[in-house]
């Protein structure tokens, strides 16, 4: 005989789940890239003046708020600094594969060749110009 235990807590606090980037001093480039793929609303904030070791102003935070996906950034690293690696990838559920076609072909629009690829796969995992891993799956 199995028993089930079903807790619940009714005071917890309701989260949000977000992507958070950190950029090499091009975090309103990139989200502002990410706009033209996904649409919605960029906002950036910044320091009020230049800081050393920047040719721009750094973005403090960032973010793209858009129907289907929150994306934040920040040009601000660790003292280690900023090393893509393979650990990390941001999954987005497309609704079809014409859908998903025209997702890749935005995020990959700076690669100078487009590979040759099979859209009916379940999963497609491609990487843009930013260093930033997508698995797009239909």
């Amino acid at each position: 005989m199995l028993k089930r235990t079903v807790m619940t807590n009714l005071n917890h606090n309701k989260f949000e789940s977000a992507i958070f980037l950190t950029f090499s001093g091009n975090c309103k480039e990139a989200l502002t890239f990410y706009q033209n793929c996904f649409g919605g609303t960029i906002q950036f904030v910044t320091f009020e003046k230049q800081l050393q070791g920047y040719n721009e102003m750094p973005v403090i935070s960032g973010s793209l708020v858009s129907e289907g996906i929150v994306i934040y950034g920040s040009d601000l690293v660790h003292d280690e600094g900023r090393i893509p690696g393979n650990y990390m990838a941001i999954f987005v559920r497309c609704k079809n594969t014409e859908a998903r076609k025209a997702l890749v072909e935005k995020l990959e629009c700076n690669k100078k060749a487009f590979l040759d690829r099979n859209y009916e796969e379940k999963l497609i995992e491609i990487t843009d110009a930013f260093d930033v891993r997508w698995i797009l799956q239909v």
